[in-house]
């Protein structure tokens, strides 16, 4: 406790990190308070339908997203997530298209281009995802016995509302990277996470509670299981498979170099969480594909994809992460890149030729610590339908794995790593003991 306590304080003394972390608490103030900015001409108190449809399935996987502003019909309601399918669009045209592939070699410069290019397609997407949203919320209030106000000013007011929303949180994140603590995109996600988590454990509490026989032992248990899932997690993202590489001596004049051994840590899970989100991100497009058809077929199909518990939905996800993880982890480790700098600093792998042979073989290792990673990934993104299964409450079983928990453990070890490495800067102790605290790769933040 004490320990803690001095932590604090050394982060109060460094201004900067104390700048960036209060100027991140205002953002997130900000972005909360907006989740409950109800879109004009609404009655909060006509949501009770539309509360009620993302109280399960997918649309409350993208209520959890979006902090509630899905269900409270806010002006936040589209959230990031039109951000991110924009990025794995652009993302994949860096692998088909030469022109994104000649961008992407520009270094800061192409950087600029495609960032700007995602917001392009972030707007096209949001006018497509603003006006069904729209739909489904007349669709709900007519349930509750309401109705959206008529008129395509409305419809047009709406949907520029929606759009102008999401784009602020996206401008947000944004701040939050160059002004806050960093991974500013993950941090929007990551809270509206965290807000739907005291909820979620007090409902389960109090079903548990009323249940004979055991109710909370059972709450209990649940907990514990939880723990250990994030223990799983967290070694997750951690692990690491270190690859010997010697350096040969140099002399220098009168002075020598190299003659030591050290170790390269290939990532088990080099993606990070990305493969995750990104298919999450594709999971949502049945819905907006259901909401624009009126055949009986679409509208099953889309159904089917809502449903998260069910089986053809979770077998697909799964395939999407093993499948992202793949590619996520192809653009970012460049195995020829590592094999020339070993070379150029001459270094080698014991019992490998340098150069090809060298990127060949960090090229199969990657691959084979890729595959029970991603298929690790995998299952512990589909936990929460199991979890469901044994009867633990939609909200709360959520957290038991998936999309969420994955997502919070990630992004609070990166935002412990850059409070960390503050601290490390300026002689101050870690936060631990090691000084040493291992975030994940592949932020959405780099977008």
């Amino acid at each position: 406790m004490i320990k803690i306590i001095e932590t604090f304080k050394n982060i109060w003394k460094i201004e900067e990190l104390r700048v960036r972390l209060a100027t991140t608490i205002l953002f997130v103030l900000i972005y909360r308070f907006g989740s409950f900015i109800v879109l004009p001409g609404i009655n909060p108190a006509d949501l009770t339908a539309l509360q009620a449809q993302t109280g399960g399935g997918l649309l409350a996987l993208l209520d959890m997203f979006s902090g509630g502003a899905f269900s409270n019909a806010s002006i936040f309601a589209l959230g990031i997530m039109p951000y991110i399918s924009a990025s794995i669009v652009v993302q994949l045209m860096t692998i088909a298209v030469p022109y994104f592939q000649k961008m992407q070699k520009e270094g800061e410069s192409g950087r600029r281009k495609m960032n700007q290019i995602t917001r392009y397609l972030t707007v096209l997407i949001l006018l497509v995802q603003g006006p069904t949203y729209l739909i489904n919320l007349g669709v709900q209030l007519g349930q509750a016995g309401a109705s959206l106000p008529s008129g395509f000013g409305f419809q047009l007011s709406s949907t520029i509302i929606l759009c102008a929303g999401s784009m602020f949180v996206m401008w947000l994140g944004e701040r939050i990277t160059d002004k806050g603590v960093g991974n500013g995109i993950s941090f929007i996600i990551l809270i509206g996470i965290i807000a739907n988590f005291p909820d979620a454990i007090v409902k389960e509490f109090a079903s548990r509670l009323g249940d004979a026989g055991g109710g909370l032992i059972m709450f209990i248990a649940e907990v514990l299981v939880l723990v250990v899932v994030i223990a799983a997690c967290i070694m997750l993202v951690q692990g690491t498979r270190k690859v010997p590489v010697q350096y040969a001596k140099r002399v220098v004049g009168n002075k020598q170099y190299g003659g030591v051994r050290q170790y390269i840590p290939l990532k088990i899970n080099a993606a990070g969480v990305m493969p995750i989100i990104f298919a999450q991100a594709i999971m949502f497009i049945p819905i907006t594909l259901a909401g624009f058809s009126s055949s009986q077929t679409a509208s099953s199909f889309g159904l089917a994809f809502m449903d998260n518990n069910g089986f053809w939905y979770n077998l697909v996800f799964g395939l999407l992460i093993v499948a992202f993880t793949y590619f996520y982890t192809a653009i970012t480790i460049n195995p020829t890149q590592m094999a020339e700098d070993m070379k150029r600093n001459n270094g080698f792998i014991p019992g490998v030729k340098p150069g090809k042979r060298t990127a060949e073989y960090l090229d199969l290792i990657m691959s084979r610590i890729t595959l029970p990673g991603s298929i690790f990934l995998a299952i512990v993104a589909i936990l929460p339908a199991f979890a469901s299964l044994l009867g633990i409450n939609q909200a709360f079983a959520q957290f038991f794995g998936g999309t969420s928990l994955l997502i919070l453990v990630g992004v609070v070890l990166d935002t412990l790593q850059q409070i960390e490495s503050h601290l490390l800067m300026r002689h101050y102790d870690g936060l631990l003991k090691s000084g040493k605290i291992k975030g994940r790769t592949g932020s959405i933040a780099a977008y």
